[in-house]
Parts: structure tokens; C-alpha cells; sequence
């Protein structure tokens, strides 16, 4: 090979390097940003902005947290995570539980950290790539922004439905009423309609859904204080 191709083989890939390398440092310039911004401002779901961007409908309301039911924050939390109060945006000892599963993984561990950081930055869908983005991602929100937040912007852009987003978009299609007014059993319904949504109706519940609600309740009824962080102070449910 004459010594003139190798010195051009070694700047095209001392190029690509530099190129790859500005790319990354854009993309960690771009997360800081919307880590900032988003601890701030109403943030849209990358689901919603591409319903956006294809021109289907997109029904939500943004709400600040105490606006939205005690009932329905310690339902979510019955239902999908737990030990919300107690981990770093990452629940090692339930990842760690379903990796040690002999018949392989039967259940996620993503925590509503890690859904709110899969709801804001990354694309929906099924994929180890994603998985694996999640979970540096939710160690830096739960880094940046207080426990309360986390769950104002999940129960903001949680989907409820087909371009459905937001409990008080939730709460006003299926109970005709605000988000700050649902009662234990409502919550306890939209909290067991989250893994399917678009299968799950709580207005109009079936036997399995009315099963789940009632097992989400009985979590809530076993929270006691694991769901204090999440709660604003001085938040009753209703009954």
C-alpha cells in the first residue's frame, strides 16, 4: 500500500473519530439541556411529538401535582414501582430478581423513573438498546430533579389511550371530572389500565381490570409512608 493511501486511510479515520466523538459530546449538551429544562417546564412525551409531527390527534392537559389526586399518585406507585421512595431512579434488588429468573425474565423492573425517562427521551417500543439507555438516564433525573417531580411529569405524559396523555385528560374522558377529584376506586382503575392502555377502558371496566384495581388497592392500602415523598403535604384521598 503506497505510504500516500495510508496517510489518507488515517485521516478519514481520525475524521470519523472526531466527528463521532463531536456527536456524542452534542447528544450529553442536549440531555443536560432537556435534564434542565424539563425540571422546569411542561415536558411532551417523545410519543406525542410524533403524533405531532404525523398530524394525529393528541389529547392532554399538563396539571401540576397538586392538582392531581393523592389517590391516583399512591395508586401508580402501588402499581408500578414501589419502592419509589427508596431507590436512585433504579431499582437494583427487583432488576437484579428478574435477571436471576431460572425461566428467564417473566417481568420488567423498570421503575417510573426509568418510564419517565424512556417517555421524554427515548422512542417507544421494545428493544435491549433502549432498555439499557434507560437506565443511565434515570439515575441522572433522579440526580436532577426532586421525587415529586418525577412523578408530576410521568402522571403528565403517562398514556391513558390512544393519543390519550395525562391523568387530567384520563380523568376527564373516562370520569367526567378534574384529576385532583378522583376517588380511590377511579385511580386504583386508570393505575391497573397502565401496562395496556390501549386495551383497558376505566370508564368501563372488565373482570380483569376490575381484578387489577382491586390488587392496586390492596398495595395502596400496604404503601403506608413508601409513598410519602411523592405525595404534596396536606393531600387527602377521597374515598
Amino acid at each position: 500500500m503506497a505510504a500516500g493511501e495510508r496517510t489518507a486511510r488515517r485521516g478519514f479515520f481520525a475524521r470519523l473519530i472526531r466527528w463521532i466523538g463531536r456527536l456524542v459530546l452534542g447528544l450529553l449538551i442536549l440531555l443536560v439541556l432537556g435534564l434542565l429544562l424539563y425540571r422546569f417546564i411542561p415536558a411532551p412525551s417523545t410519543l406525542m411529538i410524533a403524533r405531532w409531527l404525523t398530524l394525529q390527534p393528541v389529547e392532554r392537559q399538563w396539571v401540576p401535582l397538586d392538582q392531581i389526586s393523592s389517590a391516583l399518585i399512591r395508586s401508580v406507585i402501588a402499581a408500578e414501582d414501589q419502592r419509589f421512595c427508596a431507590h436512585s431512579g433504579v431499582d437494583w434488588i427487583e432488576l437484579n430478581t428478574v435477571l436471576d429468573d431460572e425461566d428467564g425474565p417473566s417481568r420488567g423492573a423498570s421503575t417510573l423513573t426509568m418510564q419517565t425517562a424512556k417517555n421524554i427521551f427515548l422512542w417507544p417500543g421494545r428493544s435491549y438498546i433502549r432498555k439499557a439507555l434507560e437506565i443511565p438516564l434515570a439515575l441522572a433525573i433522579d440526580l436532577a430533579w426532586p421525587k415529586q417531580r418525577v412523578i408530576e411529569v410521568y402522571l403528565n405524559v403517562a398514556e391513558w389511550g390512544d393519543g390519550l396523555f395525562g391523568a387530567e385528560a384520563a380523568a376527564q374522558r373516562y370520569f367526567k371530572k378534574s384529576a385532583a377529584g378522583l376517588t380511590g376506586s377511579e385511580a386504583s382503575r386508570l393505575a391497573a389500565a397502565l401496562p395496556n392502555p390501549s386495551a383497558r377502558d376505566p370508564g368501563r371496566p372488565s373482570r380483569s381490570l376490575q381484578a387489577g384495581a382491586a390488587r392496586v388497592q390492596r398495595r395502596v392500602g400496604q404503601l403506608g409512608a413508601l409513598a410519602s415523598c411523592a405525595v404534596p403535604e396536606g393531600e387527602e384521598d377521597m374515598d
